[in-house]
């Protein structure tokens, strides 16, 4: 069992190669949230992490008083930063909401296992340290993040912590959960999957009809495909990007983490490809695909994108369209929609980015 002091110098050291927290982490065979939870307590290191305690959501509407700050949620493949100020918090102890202008969460706080204020001095010493609120699942998954920017009351952001501090008690994690196997095909209510899905009324009620049909999501556009559902090719999301970027068409961006779901809603106007090697002598490069915005970055692993969907939903407001991308290992990266309003019908100019985009043919069965 490796101890914390030794994990301690070798996360000093993979971070002085230019390492992220996730990578490092990783290296040493170890979740995120056990690395940050080994840097509690006294020691010389840069990187410094003491234990929160909760109600999550109280916590969160603290933050109102620091002025805007970074929130970034993310998964496997895809990072979603958003700078603004957390307005608007609302919830319970399993479930809330952040509904600002621009920081907009849909939070499910039975996923948050524990949380961390981290503070990890620069190597440059004329510069402040990064300070941060970083927030785990189980599995030492990183649910979400808050970190300090130049506008943020560093003095209301520091009462928080002292505020939700708890006891420096050892945060014990779990193993990395296997991912369940969708059910046979066979084993769906394929007509009463459609028939349900003709007639939903609202978005929200998707994931309920997943749930009732035990049908994993890109099962289920499989087995609408043509009626509800088509499939495009790789290139359809960096084309979705750049047409809403030449003509102003205001999108909506949803990544997601275990615990958190980040929105974006607005218009993106830098859309920059970008390649970067990866760690180790054989890593195969990686291709990036960014919107550098002020107020919102997307950070997405283009490389990974192994299946992109158009779907459509039926509303009282008329059809909702969604792009959804997704990796290797058929996790959701990111969902774009156009942006709307509730009563409000989809746009137009959102339609015709959609209509235009390259499609694949429907796969066939293997005789």
């Amino acid at each position: 069992m490796i101890n914390a002091q030794d994990i301690r110098d070798r996360f000093a050291a993979l971070r002085a190669k230019g390492m992220r927290h996730k990578d490092a982490a990783a290296a040493m065979g170890l979740s995120e949230g056990a690395a940050v939870a080994a840097h509690v307590g006294t020691h010389d290191k840069a990187l410094r992490a003491t234990r929160l305690h909760g109600p999550w959501v109280e916590l969160l509407q603290a933050l109102e008083l620091c002025g805007p700050v970074l929130a970034l949620t993310r998964n496997e493949t895809t990072v979603h930063e958003k700078t603004g100020v957390y307005e608007k918090v609302s919830g319970s102890d399993a479930m809330g909401l952040a509904l600002g202008e621009a920081i907009d969460l849909r939070l499910f706080f039975s996923r948050w296992h524990a949380g961390f204020a981290v503070s990890e001095a620069a190597a440059n010493p004329g510069v402040l340290p990064s300070l941060s609120l970083q927030f785990f699942n189980a599995q030492g998954v990183a649910v979400h993040k808050i970190f300090v920017r130049d506008a943020t009351d560093r003095d209301a952001f520091q009462a928080v912590i002292d505020s939700f501090t708890a006891p420096d008690e050892p945060v014990v994690f779990a193993a990395p959960e296997d991912k369940a196997a969708p059910r046979e095909d066979s084993a769906i209510d394929t007509a009463g999957l459609a028939e349900a899905w003709r007639g939903m009324q609202d978005t929200h009620e998707f994931f309920g009809l997943l749930n009732k049909f035990g049908v994993e999501r890109q099962q289920s556009f499989r087995l609408t495909e043509g009626e509800f559902t088509q499939r495009a090719e790789l290139s359809a999301i960096s084309s979705l990007l750049n047409e809403a970027a030449f003509d102003g068409t205001p999108i909506m961006v949803f990544v997601g983490s275990p615990g958190c779901i980040q929105i974006h809603s607005g218009p993106v106007v830098r859309i920059e490809p970008m390649e970067m090697k990866g760690h180790g002598e054989n890593a195969t490069p990686m291709r990036w695909l960014n919107v550098l915005d002020p107020g919102f970055n997307l950070h997405m692993r283009e490389d990974r994108i192994a299946s992109v969907w158009i779907v459509e939903k039926p509303t009282s407001d008329g059809v909702v369209t969604s792009v959804e991308a997704f990796d290797q290992q058929d996790e959701l990266m990111a969902m774009f929609f156009g942006a709307r309003k509730p009563g409000m019908p989809e746009r137009e100019e959102w339609r015709r980015i959609v209509r235009e985009l390259p499609r694949l043919q429907p796969a066939t069965e293997a005789p």
